[in-house]
């Protein structure tokens, strides 16, 4: 699900928009196959049919709670960089939202422990001058480069200094 054009303001470009990392789906993934596998074994014993939809109920059950929902999560996360802010949306039936402008944005940092750094993600901490202070995005594909990105985007709004290069995506 892309970000809405719509919403963008004069001038103001996506420069990358990017879900949650695929780890945070694997755990439901593996969830999913043992619910089959352990149901597919229980139908295959015979039982009665009253038992097959007790089986096939509780399975159906099992696989909304562990494997749909997590994943509709995943996929209606969004942390998208334009131009000219960073915006978190998230929500599967109700949405939440934050905006921040590139402007009020102090420190962007970055973090990842050795596992994630072999998955290629990591915590990003966007520190903004206001109220909420600093947030913290977990699960940040390509975190390095996101930080780098978002930290190019933040000089080329300073006022007083000079554009270095234009920011684009790698891809």
């Amino acid at each position: 699900m892309a970000y809405p054009r719509k919403l963008l303001g004069e001038g103001e470009s996506v420069v990358l928009d990017l879900h949650p990392h695929w780890k945070v789906v694997f755990v439901p993934f593996l969830e999913l196959l043992a619910i089959l596998a352990l149901a597919g074994f229980l139908l295959a014993q015979g039982y009665s049919s009253t038992a097959n939809y007790v089986i096939v109920g509780v399975g159906a059950l099992l696989v909304l709670l562990l494997f749909v929902v997590p994943v509709l999560k995943w996929r209606t996360t969004q942390f998208i960089v334009t131009t000219e802010r960073v915006v978190m949306r998230s929500g599967v039936l109700g949405r939440q939202g934050r905006d921040i402008p590139m402007v009020r944005i102090n420190d962007v940092s970055f973090q990842h422990t050795f596992f994630e750094r072999l998955l290629g993600c990591g915590t990003l901490v966007v520190e903004s001058a206001g109220e909420r202070g600093q947030v913290t995005l977990t699960d940040i594909p390509h975190v390095e480069r996101v930080q780098r990105i978002v930290y190019d985007l933040v000089d080329r709004q300073s006022p007083g200094r000079p554009v270095t290069r234009d920011v684009a995506p790698d891809r």
